[in-house]
């Protein structure tokens, strides 16, 4: 069996890249359990948070042993190497990269060698600061060589390990990743859910914001932290609350005890609840399908037209579609089919089945469609090639009107904080109206939800919601463009020599 080489379908097909999610992070302490398996179901069930690589650490309370590959979690994992990573503790992470390439380097979780013993790290989310923490990596102690200050991946989750693994009091006297932790999470800037552990503790960590969702979860024998509650749900794990922002939560034998690096600033990410989150996972309250539905339930009020028929773009955009139908008394059916299996490929496709585009993914019912005017139903837009393909799709498989429907608004900006949308000069919605991007998609009409029926429809006040790639309003203040960007740090590493101190953090042997 080929092994992954952390090409999505969209690398094979281009023009056809949505936005991509966040990576998902799972951690475990369970004495008894065989928490390695534990790990790998829990990274199952977020396998939609990240496609390109992952990897599982566990802690038997005198070592640390470290397995990841790129592909996907079904891929990377089999008994065998389940079988090898015995312990109690475990922390997994499924990975999109939000920065730095996707490359087994840039795997997690991140492994690092400490005073004390050592550390590994699962991040989810992204840090706006990268070129601000690569100094201070930079300026870190590096006697004889230390590996703890030696940087070989090119991501913000590297560095911040790094500094985590490599603090010292005002003595010169090495601090305990507890004591690190809250001194180097109030210097990250952005979005980060973190899990990570040493020999003997699990630890947490949610940015003040809360911009990446992050949950809390009791097993019989044990605790569980998991990106989103449907992770809990495969695991057997009762849900018991989130990971509040701003919170730092450790997990040992003496149990679990919380405390504060920073103030909580509640901005969770509005996307979670439109495309990001599985629709069976629960995010401050608030069932995930539940909000989707309503979304699509406001889009018919918000937008009416004329139908015969109500269908979905699978798999993302059919709760949606499924209130638009309960709003509007337009029936709802099954107009596409979608290739479940078609999300990673190893084999490059002909040009003439590249010219299919589309119809690797979705084939559509001819004979439900046939001669009906349809309302088209999806998530998103990013850059609109998906949904032209689309609706030239269904006017060849016949159907007499296509109406395209969208339960988010137009995304005009990019995000920051772990979806990696298209740039803004490639996003559709930037510089068009909507008439004109409908006429550009070949639909008889094209609508968005609004931005607040959008936000009513999740039950969460607006000033708590990051809805930056709508709005353009960031919760976190951002850096010189020049010292942002997903390849920041291999772009500061090809500038050899010259380049500033940022790049010594990566380039130091």
């Amino acid at each position: 069996m080929p092994r992954g080489d952390g090409r999505l379908n969209h690398d094979l097909l281009p023009g056809e890249k949505g936005p991509q999610d966040a990576c998902g992070v799972f951690g475990v302490w369970a004495p008894g359990e065989e928490v390695a398996k534990l790990t790998y179901f829990g990274l199952y069930a977020l396998q939609h948070r990240g496609q390109e690589s992952a990897g599982i650490a566990v802690s038997n309370g005198s070592q640390i042993l470290v397995f990841k590959d790129m592909g996907l979690v079904s891929q990377v994992f089999d008994e065998t190497s389940l079988s090898s990573l015995q312990g109690h503790i475990a922390v997994g992470h499924a990975r999109y990269s939000t920065t730095g390439a996707s490359v087994w380097e840039n795997a997690q979780p991140i492994f690092r060698a400490t005073a004390h013993g050592s550390i590994a790290l699962g991040h989810n989310g992204n840090l706006v600061n990268t070129a601000e923490l690569a100094e201070m990596v930079a300026a870190l102690p590096n006697d004889n060589n230390s590996r703890s200050t030696r940087v070989a991946a090119t991501n913000d989750t590297d560095l911040l390990t790094a500094l985590l693994a490599a603090q010292v009091d005002d003595d010169g006297k090495p601090l305990t990743v507890e004591q690190a932790a809250h001194r180097v999470l109030p210097k990250a800037k952005g979005a980060f859910s973190l899990v990570f552990m040493d020999e003997h503790t699990l630890y947490a960590a949610r940015d003040p914001q809360g911009i990446r969702p992050l949950v809390l979860g009791r097993l019989e024998r044990g605790w569980v932290v998991a990106s989103e509650t449907a992770a809990l749900d495969i695991t057997g794990a009762t849900f018991v609350r989130e990971i509040e922002p701003g919170e730092f939560v450790a997990i040992d034998e003496n149990g679990l005890r919380a405390s504060r690096f920073a103030p909580a600033r509640p901005r969770g990410c509005v996307f979670e609840y439109v495309y990001l989150a599985r629709p069976d996972t629960d995010i401050a309250g608030r069932n995930v399908y539940l909000s989707r539905v309503e979304m699509g339930r406001r889009l018919a009020k918000e937008s009416p037209v004329e139908a015969d028929l109500v269908i979905a773009t699978p798999e993302s955009g059919t709760p949606a579609a499924i209130g638009y139908a309960e709003a509007s008394g337009i029936p709802f059916g099954n107009g596409l089919v979608k290739n479940s299996y078609v999300g990673r490929t190893f084999i490059q496709p002909s040009q003439t089945i590249r010219q299919l585009g589309i119809r690797l993914k979705l084939n559509p019912l001819k004979d439900v469609i046939k001669g009906k005017r349809l309302v088209v139903v999806d998530d998103s837009i990013v850059r609109g090639n998906t949904q032209r393909a689309l609706v030239r799709m269904l006017r060849e498989a016949g159907a007499a009107e296509v109406h395209v429907r969208i339960s988010s608004p137009p995304v005009k900006w990019p995000c920051f904080f772990g979806i990696d949308f298209a740039t803004r000069a490639e996003l559709i919605a930037n510089g068009m109206t909507i008439e004109e991007i409908g006429a550009s998609l070949g639909a008889d009409s094209l609508a968005y939800i609004s931005l607040d029926g959008m936000i009513e429809a999740t039950t969460i006040a607006k000033p708590n919601l990051c809805r930056a790639c709508f709005d353009g309003e960031y919760p976190v203040e951002l850096p010189d463009p020049e010292r942002l960007g997903k390849q920041l740090l291999e772009t500061e590493l090809a500038a050899g020599p010259a380049a500033p101190a940022a790049a010594d953090a990566v380039r130091r042997p």
